[in-house]
């Protein structure tokens, strides 16, 4: 008789009304999640082998989980919406468990040292805003199941050991702001969809193993800012799109294979161009004058590509230009007047074709310049007197050229210098002593 009645209809129907209705009493329903959260929580304590500064001590039953160390909860119903973890010197891996949080905004694991793959599960956090798990020793794909995650703007796992393609199912998170998996060992080519993330101000896929063309689809993300993608094998071109997007104040493709001309408008499309590196790659033609404009730009390094002509004149007016950088390049015709330039101006610009004497105007150079290399050109003549005003040098080189007679005794101030290099050149007598070391 009894187990008929528990196999009735009407017992099962009812029971499933009662399970209902305390489902729904007040308090009760979040209890339960409550409960998920906190077995959550010591599931990813269990999966932490090391713990130097004792960070997991606090995570006990001595106070509520929400006091946690890197736990934050929500003052409503004490659902965890961030696990900020970062530079505490964690070892261990991150549990599938962690999807059970399913009200976490924020995931913050950088700087430890987690390994094992992201796991799948981070799939079902679907108000996640904000993943950063970089610097670490992760391993394995991104998951494609992230695409679920429709509401993160950071999505951060550089600097880790990710393999594999970027998956097009990521595709979906138009949401995103911060783009950076750099230095991973990713491979494949750089998706075109990226360009229809209308919000995303930082892409930096550096230091990966791309291959093929930047997508010129990249250059509809009209407020870029952050534009990284050197040391890969990237080939073709710059696509002209890029150049437009004004916004843009830090370029890097160095070390790659690209190749073509810079536009001669570039410091008029770019205004806000602080950074512009291009170096080690297959750029050609001269140095686009128009980079004058860009008031901001403080690092300009297209060293070692096929650039000819000469360095403009104009570039005085970049009064925050700390770096400047044109070694090994086709530069300069080989004669006199290549290097009027230096009466504003002098950084590394070894390997050229620069010829004639040096000018007596390196001496109005900025006397807080550390560095000046402009060896294997074609410079005769003698070294200036005034080098002696660049008193906080520490590293001169005007190796490989047809330098001649003595050197300047002033030579001796520059106490600070720690290279001289001025070997396969012509000079007579002794090197004023200054405590360098010489080659």
């Amino acid at each position: 008789m009894e187990y008929q009645f528990l196999n009735s209809k009407w017992f099962w129907l009812h029971f499933l009304e009662f399970i209902h209705v305390l489902w729904m009493t007040p308090g009760l329903k979040s209890a339960i999640i409550e409960v998920d959260d906190k077995l959550a929580l010591i599931d990813f304590k269990s999966h932490i082998t090391q713990d130097p500064l004792q960070i997991m001590s606090s995570w006990n039953d001595s106070i509520h989980f929400c006091n946690w160390v890197g736990v934050t909860c929500s003052p409503f119903n004490e659902r965890v919406t961030a696990l900020k973890l970062e530079s505490k010197q964690l070892v261990g891996s991150i549990p599938p468990s962690v999807g059970n949080l399913t009200c976490l905004k924020v995931i913050n694991l950088q700087e430890n040292n987690f390994h094992g793959q992201i796991p799948d599960e981070i799939g079902r956090l679907q108000q996640l805003q904000d993943l950063n798990l970089t610097y670490n020793y992760l391993s394995g794909s991104i998951p494609s199941n992230l695409s679920h995650c429709r509401e993160l703007r950071v999505f951060d796992t550089s600097a880790n050991g990710l393999i594999g393609q970027i998956p097009d199912q990521l595709s979906s998170l138009e949401k995103l702001e911060i783009i950076r998996l750099g230095r991973n060992n990713l491979t494949g080519n750089i998706p075109a969809w990226i360009g229809n993330f209308s919000s995303l101000h930082v892409l930096w896929l550096a230091l990966n193993d791309f291959h093929g063309n930047i997508p010129i689809e990249l250059g509809q993300l009209s407020g870029l800012g952050i534009f990284q993608l050197y040391g890969n094998f990237l080939s073709g071109m710059i696509p002209s799109s890029i150049y437009n997007i004004s916004s843009i104040h830090y370029i890097s493709v160095t070390q790659n294979q690209l190749h073509g001309q810079l536009p001669s408008d570039v410091g008029l499309t770019l205004p806000n161009l602080e950074i512009f590196a291009g170096g080690v790659n297959y750029f050609t033609g001269s140095i686009p004058i128009s980079l004058s404009n860009a008031s901001k730009l403080q690092i300009l390094d297209f060293s070692d590509n096929g650039l000819t002509g000469t360095i403009p004149e104009n570039f005085g007016s970049l009064k925050s230009l700390v770096r400047l950088n044109f070694e090994i390049n086709k530069l300069g015709s080989g004669k006199i007047g290549d290097l009027k330039f230096l009466s504003f101006l002098a950084n590394c610009l070894a390997q050229n074709r620069f010829g004639g004497e040096l000018p007596s105007s390196i001496a109005n150079l900025s006397t807080h310049l550390r560095i000046l290399t402009m060896g294997d050109n074609l410079f005769y003549g003698n070294i200036p007197v005034g080098i002696g005003n660049l008193v906080n040098l520490s590293l001169l080189g005007f190796e490989g050229n047809n330098l001649s007679g003595s050197f300047p005794e002033v030579m001796g101030k520059l106490n600070k210098l720690e290279g001289l290099e001025l070997n396969a050149n012509k000079f007579s007598g002794f090197i004023p002593s200054s405590g360098s070391s010489t080659n």
